[in-house]
């Protein structure tokens, strides 16, 4: 399996998602030997199907909260990650609030292998991957960002929150930033806009910067441009996600050295 990023969806805004002007599919993430799914919103089988994503082949499913247009599909997914638990396998990660509201219901539980219920500042190895969730300040309290440590590159996902210096410094020496970018102005709600996205970039200082989760507003605004604009004053590259978009993950790792964490090799020293 080759490393890449493909973009399922990049909507984030329910009026975005429910006329499905763009989709709400999620991101994988793909390395050598797994395939990560991160919030599978309304229309990810579709998606995948459209962009030859097999399911099946999906290692974890990370579900940042339990907002519609981040967990929808969940129990879809399984389904199709597991023949409906004729081969229970996988591993979902999520917050509380995901199963608290029983997003997963009783027989999908059942249907995977291991789930994880977890919080911000926790670490969770899955075979030569490491997985580092972090802060958010959002509407549902229980929200998580991730940090993925690969073999071969590191990649963070904001997920949706307010722009703190704390949370943005969890970020620095990542190598790809995805960023849920949501409006182009000021907002009330607990997402962030694009100078919070530039501040954000500022501190980290990743190789590659990505913007996506959209409102109609920032839609738009055609976050294209505006990408380009951050790119050219902050000396960073700087990208605009569409429906469908691929790279290659690797070629923005700031070196091909191991930079997994080994934390199993900690707790035993």
């Amino acid at each position: 399996m080759e490393s890449g990023i493909l973009f399922l969806g990049t909507s984030g805004e329910i009026s975005v998602t429910g006329k499905q002007t763009r989709s709400s599919g999620g991101i994988i993430i793909k390395t050598q030997d797994c395939q990560f799914l991160i919030d599978p919103g309304p229309g990810t089988l579709n998606k995948a199907a459209e962009y030859g994503i097999n399911l099946r082949e999906t290692t974890a499913v990370l579900v940042s909260h339990s907002h519609m247009n981040h967990s929808n599909d969940i129990n879809a997914v399984i389904a199709a990650m597991t023949h409906n638990g004729l081969d229970p396998k996988g591993v979902l990660i999520a917050p509380s609030s995901v199963m608290e509201q029983n997003l997963v219901t009783p027989f999908h539980q059942k249907c995977i292998e291991r789930i994880i219920t977890t919080s911000p500042e926790k670490k969770i190895g899955i075979e030569d991957i490491e997985i580092q969730t972090t802060k958010t300040d959002h509407d549902d309290e229980n929200t998580i960002g991730f940090k993925i440590y690969t073999p071969k590159f590191l990649v963070g996902y904001t997920s949706d929150t307010k722009y703190t210096k704390e949370i943005a410094e969890q970020y620095k020496k990542t190598d790809i930033l995805i960023i849920n970018c949501v409006y182009p102005d000021k907002t009330k709600e607990k997402q962030l806009i694009l100078e919070d996205a530039k501040k954000l970039i500022k501190t980290a200082k990743p190789k590659l910067a990505i913007l996506t989760h959209f409102s109609s507003k920032m839609i738009a605004a055609e976050p294209i441009y505006l990408a380009r604009e951050l790119q050219k004053e902050l000396k960073t590259q700087v990208i605009s996600a569409e429906d469908g978009m691929t790279l290659d993950p690797v070629s923005y790792s700031a070196n091909l050295k191991q930079k997994t964490l080994n934390i199993y090799r900690k707790d035993k020293n």
